[in-house]
């Protein structure tokens, strides 16, 4: 890793102000002073920045319990953000957020600073499945089960999305219409459309897992834990 990279992740100070602090002297590796911010650093060497030890920040993994109202973004100017519900952590600002939701749309949010797993959650190549829990307008139709199974063309799209899981479920209350659905893309609204193109309508949407990641039962809406190293490994 590049040393000005590795100051500025495992300290929070920005890259320019530690290229600044490099030109000025104020780094060594393995007890030598150093003025080049793009040294390349082993495992095995010892950084000090302004006499302190510095070592190379551990990659991090959360999960998070999305409530109604809150933005998938880093920064928003009208609405409070997913970031906002982490702020308790150290350098949160440096998490990125690994599978957005719409602001209205609750459940599991995965957050990590690692860049390939990130990529791995959310890169179309992968085909990490979500599952949602949908409360519709309109009771599930066998002819929608088919259709999603088979493949929606969307408006606007050129292609139809990739086969998708389609179960009615039972609901306590005899006027709602519950639904789980397993997909594995990330268009853009995709299973708000979904159900647009089949002549229904989404009233409330609540992911409950990517991949093999489940949202904790025990996370109460704003709350998160880290992930389990077995939950981690599950994404590949």
């Amino acid at each position: 890793m590049r040393l000005d990279k590795l100051l500025s992740n495992s300290t929070g100070i920005s890259r320019s102000e530690i290229k600044k602090a490099i030109r000025n002297g104020q780094a060594t590796v393995d007890g030598i002073t150093v003025k080049d911010a793009k040294m390349q650093l082993s495992s095995e060497q010892h950084v000090t920045l302004f006499g302190q030890e510095v070592c190379e920040a551990k990659a991090r993994y959360y999960m998070l319990n999305k409530p109604e109202g809150y933005v998938c973004a880093n920064r928003d100017r009208e609405h409070p953000t997913a970031l906002d519900l982490m702020i308790d952590e150290p350098l949160y600002e440096k998490l990125n957020i690994a599978g957005r939701l719409d602001i209205d749309t609750t459940g599991l949010v995965l957050l990590t600073d690692d860049g390939k797993w990130l990529h791995n959650v959310t890169s179309p190549k992968h085909h990490c499945h979500k599952r949602y829990i949908v409360q519709t307008a309109e009771p599930i139709e066998s002819a929608s089960i088919e259709a999603f199974k088979n493949g929606i063309m969307l408006k606007d799209e050129l292609k139809l999305t990739l086969p998708a899981t389609l179960v009615s479920l039972e609901s306590p209350d005899d006027n709602v219409n519950l639904a789980e659905v397993t997909i594995s893309e990330g268009r853009y609204h995709q299973v708000k459309r979904m159900f647009g193109a089949t002549n229904n309508r989404v009233v409330a949407l609540h992911r409950a897992a990517i991949g093999d990641i489940s949202l904790d039962d025990n996370l109460a809406p704003g709350e998160y834990r880290p992930l389990t190293q077995t939950e981690i490994d599950s994404i590949q």
